[in-house]
């Protein structure tokens, strides 16, 4: 731009955006080829983890569902397409269908539970002294396999177990009862198994809490909140994203349990059809549950798309459940 004073002109700066010079020609090219090394390198980095994705969980899912379709009981045995028919006899089986039940009570249950219990270390243990001491004791349990936990619970609920000899020397003999009989096994599996999964969830669930600032809770105090109040508003909130996963964690290894049945059941036989789940019976089915011993393949792999179904209403749910907008802070 040019301005004139009595009739001289009097040159300016020059504007800096009209001055900036324009990028090279040179630099779009470099930019461009970067680029384009960069896609030629994308599919061959990719490519081996692909192919073992592919070669070791998606073709096997797909042959576990042709396999549904058929009738089938290994090598050496005739392979014969059934269609939906093995889909039919379960829906069909007694048996089935009280696992079908059994694997969505525990699932339910249990989870309601470890839950309940995870949201009260929430509360208690955010300012408790000892907090890590506490949080490393209530995980032991889940780093000891469901196997011995099974069999450290069937030895507790044994009829001259401990639980029984306890209640007799303190003078509860009315409370005694055979607490692996068809009426109470269950239960006492899902004690156990609330035992050994309870600690993961209150860790997990606890490395949220310890993410939000704690000016957010000295803010509370000063305004006189309680520390129901302060769960409400504040840490259940602000967690509820962890709680989301953890939700989804749990319905993924409550449909698949089945190390802490056969632990509990297991050595002293079959497992009884009151202590069954989906995993128990797809196990039992591959195992040998046909008259003379040969495997059920198509059944079982007709149990393990039923799971998979299961499992993903169950996540999906859980999902819309706790959906909501992001919240910062």
């Amino acid at each position: 731009m040019v301005f004139t004073t009595a009739g001289q002109s009097v040159p300016e700066v020059v504007d800096v955006v009209t001055a900036t010079p324009a990028p090279s020609g040179r630099d779009d090219r470099s930019l461009s080829a970067f680029a384009a090394s960069r896609r030629r390198l994308y599919l061959p980095l990719l490519l081996p983890a692909l192919v073992l994705y592919l070669g070791l969980f998606v073709l096997p899912s797909l042959f576990g569902v042709a396999l549904s379709l058929a009738e089938w009981s290994g090598l050496g045995t005739e392979f014969s397409w059934v269609g939906i028919t093995n889909y039919a006899h379960l829906l069909a089986s007694p048996v089935f269908l009280a696992s079908f039940g059994n694997t969505l009570l525990l699932t339910l249950v249990v989870g309601v539970v470890v839950f309940a219990i995870a949201m009260a270390a929430m509360v208690v243990l955010r300012e408790a002294r000892g907090r890590a001491f506490l949080r490393a004791a209530v995980f032991i349990p889940f780093m000891i396999s469901p196997i011995a936990i099974g069999l450290a619970v069937a030895f507790l609920f044994n009829p001259k177990g401990l639980v029984n000899v306890a209640l007799g020397l303190v003078g509860l003999e009315s409370l005694q009862m055979p607490w692996l009989g068809a009426d109470l096994v269950f239960r006492v599996i899902m004690l156990g198994l609330i035992w050994n999964v309870a600690g993961f969830y209150v860790v997990l669930l606890m490395s949220a809490v310890d993410g939000i600032p704690p000016s957010l809770y000295e803010a509370a105090k000063l305004e006189g909140a309680s520390l129901f109040q302060q769960f409400r508003f504040i840490t259940l909130p602000l967690t509820r994203d962890m709680i989301s996963v953890a939700a989804v964690l749990w319905v993924i290894a409550g449909i698949k349990t089945f190390e802490i049945i056969i632990a509990f059941t297991g050595a002293a036989g079959t497992p009884p059809l009151e202590a069954r789940t989906l995993a128990v019976e797809q196990y039992l089915r591959v195992t040998g549950g046909r008259v003379g011993g040969l495997a059920q393949l198509g059944d079982a792999a007709a149990i393990g798309v039923i799971m998979t179904l299961i499992t993903i209403v169950l996540i999906v749910i859980s999902r819309r459940i706790s959906r909501r907008e992001v919240l910062e802070y």
